[in-house]
């Protein structure tokens, strides 16, 4: 196996194992803030129940995905240096804006487990709320460095060296609204990245509606 091949299997398996308590761990605590938002409406213990149950398991997949996702960071240094070396300083501020989402939602994680009857209920709910906020902050993040990659934008290549880079440009532009489709047999799919090409994104969903709606 050449070490190209083993770098990227590595980064494969890693991804793989990490995308899954990644996305689970970003929807959960939308549904941890909204039974608990049920009950303190309609008073049902069984929102307070799933709301607790739901907690706990936000925590273990935030351990889980934290540790998986620290192992990523460090395989993109060790398997990827020259990649790194050359767009370190153009995706570095996604990357340290993910940062900062993942230590917010660590914080207020902290604060939901442990302040169930010890502090308001408003401040508790609003303390899930950021947890599941900053959550998805965090995969937004990832995925505008992702976007990066697809088609890198923000920088002048001179001498075979990134300067003149432009972070913003760099996670906001890109040649094509959309940057890949697959297409096999009556089926397709593209990607969509929020904040490049959602108004693309949108008016399909609108044109799909009109479409079933006759």
């Amino acid at each position: 196996m050449s070490d190209l091949l083993a770098a990227r299997s590595q980064m494969g398996i890693s991804l793989a194992f990490h995308i899954v308590f990644a996305v689970i761990g970003i929807a959960m605590p939308v549904m941890m803030v909204v039974a608990e938002r049920r009950w303190q409406v309609t008073g049902h213990a069984v929102y307070l129940e799933l709301a607790k149950r739901w907690a706990r398991g936000t925590a273990i997949l935030f351990a889980v995905g934290a540790v998986s996702g620290t192992v990523l960071s460090f395989e993109l240094g060790l398997l990827w240096p020259g990649f790194m070396d050359f767009a370190g300083a153009i995706i570095g501020m996604p990357f340290s804006l993910e940062g900062f989402a993942f230590f917010t939602e660590a914080i207020f994680l902290g604060v939901y487990l442990y302040g169930w009857e010890r502090i308001s209920s408003r401040a508790h709910l609003w303390a899930g709320v950021a947890v599941a906020l900053s959550g998805a902050a965090s995969g937004i993040f990832v995925v505008i460095a992702n976007a990066w990659m697809n088609a890198p934008a923000g920088f002048e290549l001179v001498n075979g060296r990134a300067v003149n880079v432009d972070p913003i440009a760099a996670v906001t532009e890109y040649g094509s609204p959309y940057c890949s489709v697959i297409v096999t047999e009556q089926v397709w799919g593209t990607q969509f990245h929020p904040e490049k090409s959602g108004g693309v994104g949108l008016q399909l969903l609108r044109n799909f509606v009109k479409w079933v709606q006759g």
